[in-house]
């Protein structure tokens, strides 16, 4: 793979259109087309990890992506720079990475349904265990692909989201540029070859669209399997800025819902800091804390320093191995190649989140609401587009928004994806309420 191939301007879905200049370059348009959309702006209302907060204000998946984006424009900046070194003539435009990682960041978990991940694992228990296992048959004998909701998958939700016309949309969906769209897949492969972790990519009806995009980049088939796609070089740094946040910053959220104690918390991010090697930035810290009397923003303090010395870290693994990156040959992410210090510490948050964070009562019960709302959600609409001749049908597909309708003549896959998009698409108080609606828990009020 070449820079100057994988670095390109043309937005998917407009390709024959030519702009006017703009001051702003192709990337940080779109950075700015998905900051002022509607499905990022509905990521304020989707749960990161714990409920929306009452009194107290966690993360949600807003936030979360607000800061990923952060911590990933650190990141291409860190890269472009050490690309510039390694070519100095100019004729790549490095710079352009910070813009393309930043905006990729933001998308990155646009696909993702609402109640956090068990929204994912919901939607797929629906169609691995639930009412819809009923439908593989009926999906299969169309040519239609059933993984695709066996292991229902945000990422490649996401490349639908951001590809797909619409019904009322313009063509290409948000039109963003081939390389911030190549920059949040992940898994470079239909959910044929999920495997056990059920991960994937794209859609068996975004499939030819991912295809078009490797072509016009030059992403490489993978050399140990040709049914798979290697990494677009990008989708390192996204996937470390993700992992970054979301680790320390859950670590901080437990904190403030008194999950962890002040004591333990400072313990566990001290971690990250080598008696010998990061003596500096241990003095720094106790001079802080002795003017810094505030509790939560001794923790703010101690969580700024250990992300910009995990940037610094992955933006250092990334360099070390560039070319096995760019030939597709590197394995795992750039988290699970930190060394020392940072790798011990990681590891331990990693530990901690999931023996001691992620299944707390107030995490579970979120997991159980989820799931029992979004499978009543997916039967109903389910149901109503397979048979909308009914009364029922006709009314509770009425209130589904335009874009989402349904032909008569669509496959079955068709229509069954339709509804996912619509769930997935709602914010976790848009499902609740359309779930005690459709329950008759509580009747629509004239406002």
């Amino acid at each position: 793979m070449n820079w100057n191939q994988l670095l390109s301007g043309k937005r998917f879905g407009m390709e024959e259109y030519h702009e006017r200049k703009h001051e702003r370059t192709d990337f940080q348009r779109d950075y700015d087309r998905l900051i002022f959309s509607s499905p990022f702006r509905r990521l304020q209302n989707k749960t990161q990890v714990f409920p929306l907060p009452g009194s107290i204000f966690v993360h949600n998946r807003l936030t979360h992506s607000l800061e990923v984006s952060c911590v990933g424009r650190s990141l291409g900046n860190n890269v472009a720079k050490g690309l510039m070194q390694k070519y100095p003539d100019g004729s790549v435009n490095f710079p352009e990475i910070g813009s393309i990682v930043s905006a990729a960041c933001l998308a990155h978990d646009m696909g993702n349904p609402p109640f956090g991940h068990s929204g994912e694992r919901a939607i797929s228990a629906y169609f691995a265990e639930g009412n819809g296992k009923k439908l593989q048959e009926k999906i299969l004998n169309e040519g239609g692909r059933y993984e695709d909701f066996l292991h229902f998958e945000g990422n490649a939700n996401a490349m639908r989201l951001l590809t797909h016309q619409f019904i009322g949309r313009r063509k290409g969906g948000f039109a963003l540029t081939y390389s911030t769209l190549a920059s949040i897949i992940k898994y470079p492969y239909s959910s044929v070859y999920a495997g056990k972790k059920g991960k994937f990519g794209f859609f068996q009806s975004e499939e030819e669209d991912y295809l078009r995009i490797a072509d016009e980049l030059g992403i490489c088939r993978n050399p140990e399997d040709a049914n798979k796609f290697v990494r677009y070089p990008l989708v390192y740094l996204v996937e470390a800025a993700d992992d970054i946040c979301y680790q320390i910053m859950d670590i901080e959220d437990s904190h403030k819902l008194k999950i962890l104690s002040y004591d333990e918390t400072t313990r566990i991010l001290l971690n990250f800091y080598d008696k010998d090697t990061d003596k500096e930035d241990l003095k720094t810290i106790s001079r802080t804390f002795k003017i810094v009397t505030d509790k939560n923003e001794c923790i703010a303090f101690l969580r700024a320093g250990i992300i910009n010395k995990l940037i610094n870290a992955c933006a250092d693994i990334f360099c070390q191995n560039y070319e096995a990156i760019m030939n597709g040959t590197f394995q795992g992410s750039l988290i699970h190649h930190l060394t020392g210090t940072n790798k011990q510490a990681y590891e331990t948050c990693t530990e901690l989140a999931y023996s001691r964070i992620y299944h707390t009562n107030i995490v579970t019960q979120i997991q159980i609401a989820g799931f029992k709302i979004l499978a009543t959600i997916l039967k109903e609409y389910i149901d109503a587009v397979l048979k909308p001749e009914t009364y029922y049908a006709r009314n509770i597909l009425s209130v589904m928004p335009e874009q989402y309708k349904v032909h008569q003549d669509d496959s079955i896959y068709t229509k069954i994806q339709t509804v996912t998009d619509y769930v997935s698409g709602m914010t976790d108080s848009y499902a609740l309420n359309l779930y005690r609606k459709i329950k008759g828990i509580e009747l629509p009020e004239i406002r």
